[in-house]
Parts: C-alpha cells; sequence; structure tokens
C-alpha cells in the first residue's frame, strides 16, 4: 500500500507542479469561477462544448497543490466526454471523497482520479479537491454566481 501511496503522491505533485490545460480558452463557450475561502484557493475555468460534448476545457487561477491537481487532472479526464459522463464522473469524484473509508470500489471507474481517494482522512482538504468540480458544474449550468466548497 505504500508504494500506491507514494505513486499517487508523485502524480498529485506532478500535476501541482506542471498543471495540464493551465491558460484562458478564448473561444471557451461556457465559464466559471471557483473560491475556496477556507483556504483562498481560486480557480477560473473554461469550456468549449459542442453538441454536447466538452471538446476543450483549460482552467486559470491560484491555489494548493491538491486543488491544482484536482483542477488538472479533472481537465485531463473531461477532454471528449458528453456532459452526461461528466455529471456521472462530479458525482462519482464526490461520493469517492465523501464516503467511508470502508466503500471500497467508491472510486471505480475514475482512472487516474483515483489519486484522491486518500484525501476523504482530511475533511479540509476535501474542499480542495472539489472547488474545480463544483466550478465545472456551474460552468455547465450556465451559473453566474462564483462556486463554493461550503
Amino acid at each position: 500500500m505504500s508504494d500506491l501511496r507514494d505513486l499517487y503522491q508523485e502524480l498529485i505533485v506532478d500535476h501541482s507542479k506542471r498543471p495540464r490545460n493551465f491558460g484562458e480558452l478564448e473561444d471557451s463557450s461556457h465559464e466559471a469561477s471557483g473560491y475556496n475561502p477556507l483556504c483562498g484557493d481560486k480557480i477560473k475555468l473554461f469550456l468549449k462544448i459542442e453538441d454536447g460534448v466538452i471538446r476543450e476545457v483549460k482552467f486559470i487561477g491560484a491555489g494548493c497543490a491538491i486543488s491544482t491537481a484536482s483542477a488538472s487532472l479533472m481537465t485531463e479526464t473531461l477532454k471528449g466526454r458528453t456532459l452526461a459522463q461528466a455529471e456521472v464522473l462530479f458525482e462519482t469524484f464526490h461520493f469517492m471523497l465523501t464516503s467511508p473509508k470502508d466503500m471500497g470500489s467508491a472510486h471505480e471507474g475514475l482512472g487516474k482520479l483515483a489519486v484522491f481517494s486518500g484525501v476523504n482522512e482530511y475533511p479540509a482538504r476535501v474542499k480542495c479537491a472539489t472547488l474545480a468540480w463544483h466550478t465545472l458544474k456551474n460552468a455547465i449550468e450556465g451559473r453566474g454566481d462564483s462556486a463554493h466548497t461550503e
């Protein structure tokens, strides 16, 4: 189990130091901002959605390693997914982070996003890991208010 935790930690550090899909998307069709008042994480998410499919996704912002890595991995995972698939990913990811540890298959179907499975041991960090996802939900729903983790 220690080797797996080390691998997970390396992936989170890599995505926090070198986030993928970082930058603004000039021709986005959907945008939203998010803010975690607990630690000050901020994100702005840009989506290009065509025919119900997320064609492109980028983000800008500043935050802790967990928040940045989560946004980076989320953007990688969402490209080419339908809005329905994105909703399922949101629900599965959120369940993994908020369910009791003994729910063994809570991360099933999440791929690399499963690296955040240990975050549920640290309730304050759950908000960091879910900020980008709540922001995604606001962007898809066209909500103008800033996503919060409260």
